[in-house]
């Protein structure tokens, strides 16, 4: 197309490429340490994706530097596609996953930090794969793309374009003028809170394999496990389980609030409106199921596997309560109990937190808590308005007036976001999945989730579902991590018209 710069796209996909490479690389040191036969193969599959993104590169490196939004869409999108395409070599070359649509839903779970997984018993995988199914999380965490909004100036490029494209949400808080700058601090407050878990996790009685994998699991909400039982199986280690709590909150919370608070600037995280509901909100409903817990369910079924407790069932009760709600609310999808077997007052509750999400500016996926707040918000607006019909009743959100423009796109996105809920999960019904098993596989898809009802709740994974029904989890991963306008506007035609 004339006004496309098609060149610049496919130079930075093959950039995009070739960082995907170089990370899996990093998994064959484990594989060498495990004396793994597979090394070669997650090796081959690194070069191979590195030299695919070279040999894109090289033929485009000359493309002129104009980036506009159009190619900040595409970019973003493709790019992602790209990492998941390339991302699945490990697993074919290995043959850990020999059937491709597995391996694709299995790579686009890993980046789009859902954790939905077809494996049916991940003890058995090579630790070299585990590792780069980690990785995948990690890397989608905080994006790849932002990463690479690091080095643009490198390349002469404007990265505004690109992080807002990343980072759809409605607010676009910076910690510097300089977008670069911004997307270097950010990734340096995720490296060194993943280095901080692990260490954590390390010295509370996970091996140092098992601490890497769920501190990097944990910090980009993703929810892979290195164990079958997820982190169930630390059922009898309550302070592994606490760290992790503590982690997905954090890994929940916007960022840059992160950033203020670690400049000391505490003031500025409990002044912050969408913290004091993340914060107070995620307590108040820990604190519901407990209670529930406590008074109303078989304690035989709180948890997902036979461990002991030893502080007693009303800690036990607490710490489970705790972990799912944190855990399902921030979209990371670890386990320690099998939710869907509680109180049904209780997994309602849980089941409404899959269309909440975590803060903006978070890893978290989801609606967004800033999204519900402002809806709400203009929602008894317009009901002020009924009343008084020629005043000036602005929403606010921190004090400050929400722009008409951010109101106007809230809207859409809460209609557009059910719209695909409830038509994908009719959908999944015409692929053999009964209604409760298709509304949690989309809606935890969508969300980001990855655990969901029925056939694909805590205790079970997504590998039984078709070919068909896994595409369209996959599809609903990716338009779920990129909040739905970064895709879906390349399928209506006025973005391809010229102008």
């Amino acid at each position: 197309m004339k006004h496309l710069n098609i060149k610049i796209i496919i130079s930075f996909l093959g950039l995009t490429s070739m960082l995907n490479g170089l990370f899996m690389l990093f998994a064959v040191p484990f594989s060498i340490y495990y004396d793994e036969f597979e090394k070669w193969e997650i090796f081959y599959a690194g070069i191979t994706t590195i030299s695919i993104g070279f040999i894109l590169w090289f033929f485009n490196r000359n493309a002129k530097k104009n980036l506009g939004k159009k190619e900040g869409y595409l970019i973003v999108t493709l790019g992602w596609l790209m990492l998941s395409f390339t991302g699945t070599l490990p697993y074919v070359f290995t043959d850990t996953i020999p059937i491709y649509t597995n391996a694709f839903f299995e790579t686009i779970s890993g980046y789009s930090t859902t954790g939905a997984s077809i494996l049916t018993d991940i003890e058995v995988m090579p630790k070299g794969i585990l590792f780069w199914r980690s990785a995948t999380h990690w890397i989608g965490g905080m994006g790849i793309i932002v990463l690479a909004v690091a080095i643009l100036p490198m390349l002469g490029i404007g990265g505004m374009q690109l992080f807002m494209a990343e980072a759809p949400g409605p607010s676009a808080d910076k910690l510097h003028p300089r977008i670069t700058e911004t997307a270097k601090r950010l990734w340096i407050i995720y490296f060194l809170l993943t280095i901080t878990e692990f260490l954590l996790l390390k010295i509370a009685g996970m091996n140092w394999f098992d601490a890497i994998n769920h501190a990097m699991a944990t910090m980009s909400t993703g929810g892979f496990s290195t164990k079958n039982a997820s982190v169930a199986y630390w059922n009898g280690y309550p302070i592994i389980q606490y760290i992790i709590i503590l982690f997905m909150f954090i890994a929940g919370t916007n960022f840059v609030l992160i950033y203020f608070a670690l400049k000391g600037k505490i003031s500025r995280v409990f002044n912050n409106e969408e913290f004091k509901y993340y914060f107070f909100g995620l307590f108040g409903v820990i604190m519901v199921i407990t209670i529930i817990i406590i008074n109303f369910q078989d304690p035989n079924l709180v948890t997902a596997v036979n461990h002991p407790k030893p502080w007693g069932e009303t800690e036990s009760a607490f710490r489970h309560a705790a972990f799912q709600v944190t855990s399902v609310l921030t979209t990371t999808g670890f386990i320690t109990a099998d939710y869907t077997m509680w109180n049904s007052l209780a997994t309602m509750l849980i089941f409404s937190l899959f269309f909440i999400g975590g803060s903006a500016g978070s890893t978290s996926g989801g609606v967004k808590i800033v999204r519900h707040i402002i809806m709400i918000k203009n929602t008894f607006y317009e009901f002020k308005k009924l009343l008084h019909p020629n005043a000036i009743i602005p929403v606010r959100y921190n004090g400050v007036g929400v722009p008409k423009n951010i109101i106007y796109n809230i809207l859409p996105f809460f209609v557009l976001y059910m719209l695909i809920f409830i038509v994908s999960s009719i959908t999944l019904t015409f692929f053999g999945l009964d209604f409760e098993s298709a509304f949690g596989a989309t809606a935890s898809s969508l969300a980001g989730i990855g655990p969901g009802f029925g056939t694909v709740g805590p205790v079970y994974n997504y590998a039984h579902l078709t070919i068909g029904a896994k595409w369209i989890c996959s599809f609903l991963m990716l338009i779920g991590r990129l909040e739905l306008f970064t895709v879906l506007i390349l399928f209506t035609p006025f973005f391809w018209r010229k102008n």
